[in-house]
């Protein structure tokens, strides 16, 4: 079991390691300084989340990751080319942001679906929560940002 809690563990840091920079890559694209603050304050709070996990993976005795993963460098090598292509306008940047947040969403829905111990659970669990608040902050800024185009 604690092979695969590592394994699911992994998953989530590299989907935490994907929003970090993801969010310090959106922080440095936006000019507007209420972004900028949410953005790097979201890329901290990923960074703790997958300190967090490491954590609990050298307890598991395995061996944490350290980055994010490929589909995650993908994502931001398109969104950096589509904003050379169209400008990087602050909708553009959280509705990409949301994207990310529907992955984190998706990850952490299939890892609380498979077999955690209680305290793992706890853990991914109180996680989860603040990706959910994340996605639903990003999504209505999205909103009121589009509203005002």
């Amino acid at each position: 079991m604690a092979d695969h809690v590592v394994k699911v563990l992994n998953e989530l840091i590299e989907t935490s390691k994907n929003g970090e920079k993801g969010f310090a890559k959106a922080a440095e694209d936006t000019k507007n300084t209420e972004l900028k603050a949410l953005f790097e304050s979201r890329s901290r709070d990923c960074a703790s989340g997958a300190a967090e996990l490491q954590a609990i993976v050298r307890q598991l005795g395995g061996d944490p990751a350290t980055g994010g993963s490929v589909a995650g460098a993908m994502h931001r090598g398109w969104t950096e080319l589509k904003s050379t292509v169209t400008g990087r306008s602050d909708t553009a940047i959280l509705e990409e942001c949301e994207r990310g947040e529907d992955h984190a969403k998706e990850k952490y829905t299939d890892a609380l679906k498979g077999d955690l111990t209680p305290e793992v659970r706890a853990v991914v669990e109180r996680q989860y929560q603040g990706v959910l608040r994340n996605h639903d902050q990003i999504r209505e800024l999205r909103n009121r940002f589009k509203a005002q185009q």
